[in-house]
């Protein structure tokens, strides 16, 4: 599974804001990383993870 690409260049403050508050959007546990070059914003990566329960195996 691939990410859409989007070109970050040129965008404004504002911007890049509205693409980190929506890679935290709806996240529970993860984390999001921003990368820089040069001082400007090259990506954004969102790392989820979901915790599984295991199998109740009592019998009642």
């Amino acid at each position: 599974m691939s990410a859409p690409l989007r070109s970050l260049e040129g965008q404004d403050d504002a911007a890049l804001l509205r693409e980190i508050q929506n890679a935290l959007h709806g996240l529970r546990f993860g984390s999001v990383e921003i990368t820089l070059h040069n001082g400007q914003v090259v990506q954004i990566e969102r790392k989820e993870k979901f915790r599984l329960q295991p199998p109740n195996n009592r019998s009642n």
